[in-house]
């Protein structure tokens, strides 16, 4: 059975997610080159954002949408929870710490990933549904 509101559903969200990664370069980028105290709103934007990654792994299960978009949205969820640790070492491990924006950028890679097979799973799933609508049409004929 297509699910078309849970493929749309997860390709909204991480959308939107994707835009919010987007805002935190932006935002940490203020911290480097207008002040050090700008990196306070880049740490409590990605506060508020970051259910996001549990949202998405609640859509992909609950829809059953399959492995590999349950799986990326798991990741997502864990290379976030990792952004908080990664910072932690700034101090005594900063080559550890340096991870942090490598980790985001591939956060970023992976939710474009997720938006884009929840959309062409959205497309197929419609796609099955017109063939499933026709297909009685066709047999009465």
């Amino acid at each position: 059975m297509p699910r078309t509101g849970a493929y749309t559903a997860l390709a909204v969200v991480a959308w939107l997610l994707a835009a919010c990664l987007l805002v935190q370069v932006f935002l940490a980028g203020m911290g480097v080159f207008d002040g050090p105290e700008q990196f306070e709103t880049h740490r409590g934007f990605g506060y508020l954002f970051g259910w996001l990654t549990l949202v998405m792994l609640v859509i992909a299960a609950v829809g059953r949408l399959g492995r590999m978009l349950i799986g990326l949205s798991a990741l997502t969820l864990v290379q976030f929870f990792l952004q908080s640790i990664l910072i932690l070492f700034r101090e005594d491990q900063p080559a550890i710490a340096a991870l942090h924006p490598v980790n985001g950028v591939l956060l970023l890679v992976v939710t474009i990933v997720i938006a884009r097979l929840a959309m062409a799973g959205r497309r197929a799933a419609m796609s099955a549904k017109a063939s499933a609508s026709l297909a009685p049409a066709e047999a009465a004929s």
